[in-house]
């Protein structure tokens, strides 16, 4: 079997530095917000490039308290993509705005600027583009939008944290940068949490409120906030991982090159496509080929941890039924989540493990393309 990750090679390189910095926090008596959270936040303000970061829960909650702090609610539009995770709709539902979808790129699966305009109307508050799998989305095009229109940006950063839009990392284009440390991500904790960028010191302090009930002072609360608190303990671990994140970014991109050298003489299999200028971190290396469905339980029969992101979109999903969208009025975004499938993705991947993945995918192919012909 040859998973879509293994956490537990990475625990086999870091172990003995995450568990004594667990350790030290189990003494220490400090376990919510405490110095390794201060120390976690200045750390990943200088890696990310921007004035400030606070610490939270969860990406998702990084979503919802970005539009939160931008009063963004009731009534406003968000134009996003319908090619993603929920965690992005829901946020902008939870605080009672309604998303607006625009069509993708067919190659970088990410928001198609060139749909974006269209969907504007006086509703309109704000853009979130996702940095899809790790490829960093074209903000030059998004922000000269998002400016002529007066229009906040929230860059959905949850896949893609190091990766580069011509030399300046996502996250500090728009006006709240929104991260994920979920296990599964470049840069995973051992348990949930999430962060901002932001450069406004205004929206970093209403912010650092509305993660603590609302208030900027213990026990006085100025709007009904949330209980958004990264603990100690992950702190302390993402503290260890993120010294080593841009290496094991570097490794995933030296896999993608692999996977596109081996799948080179494959012209059933479409490799994904990087922008120019941009420093792709593969969170997912995500490729499209033709009878997904069936090669997909294929491979999964053949030991292989292939994932599909995402087979439904959101325009179709049953929590945004009431929006109004219909089969066809995204034809790019629906016709991807058919030929979309992601392979094994993470650091610790060898060559030989990759060589495995992609001759079974190309005799899956064959195979299916024989069925298909009989």
């Amino acid at each position: 079997m040859i998973p879509i990750l293994d956490s537990k090679r990475q625990y086999a390189q870091i172990g003995a530095e995450v568990e004594k910095a667990v350790c030290e926090v189990l003494r220490s008596g400090s376990y919510i917000l405490g110095p390794n959270c201060k120390a976690l936040e200045s750390e990943l303000a200088k890696y990310i490039g921007c004035n400030y970061t606070v610490t939270l829960n969860s990406g998702t909650d990084a979503l919802h308290l970005a539009l939160r702090a931008l009063d963004i609610g009731a009534g406003d539009e968000v134009i996003t993509t319908a090619f993603t995770f929920v965690a992005t709709t829901e946020a902008i539902g939870i605080v009672g705005a309604h998303p607006v979808f625009a069509d993708i790129d067919p190659n970088t699966f990410n928001i198609d600027p060139a749909k974006i305009e269209a969907a504007i109307t006086p509703r309109t508050k704000a853009i979130i583009p996702v940095h899809l799998y790790g490829q960093p989305c074209d903000m030059d095009a998004i922000m000269d939008i998002a400016k002529r229109h007066n229009l906040y940006v929230i860059e959905d950063c949850c896949q893609a944290i190091g990766a580069k839009y011509k030399g300046q990392m996502v996250g500090t284009f728009g006006d709240i940068g929104c991260f994920s440390f979920y296990p599964t991500k470049n840069l995973g904790g051992m348990g949930d949490g999430g962060l901002i960028s932001v450069n406004s010191e205004e929206l970093k302090n209403r912010i650092i409120a509305l993660r603590n009930h609302g208030g900027a002072v213990r026990y006085y609360h100025d709007e009904i906030g949330v209980n958004s608190r990264l603990d100690e303990i992950q702190a302390a671990i993402l503290r260890i991982k993120l010294n080593y994140i841009d290496e094991w970014n570097c490794a995933r991109r030296d896999h993608a090159k692999t996977y596109n050298e081996l799948f080179a003489g494959c012209s059933d299999i479409q490799t994904p496509s990087e922008l120019a200028d941009t420093y792709c971190v593969y969170h997912q290396y995500t490729l499209k080929i033709p009878n997904r469905d069936n090669i997909h339980k294929m491979l999964q029969e053949a030991g292989i941890g292939a994932m599909l992101y995402y087979p439904v979109p959101l325009h179709l999903q049953k929590v945004h039924s009431h929006l109004g969208f219909t089969k066809g009025m995204l034809p790019v975004t629906e016709k991807n989540t058919e030929l979309v499938i992601s392979l094994p993705m993470f650091p610790e991947l060898t060559r030989e493990e990759q060589e495995t993945v992609a001759s079974t995918l190309i005799s899956c192919i064959e195979k299916s393309k024989s069925a298909t012909a009989v």
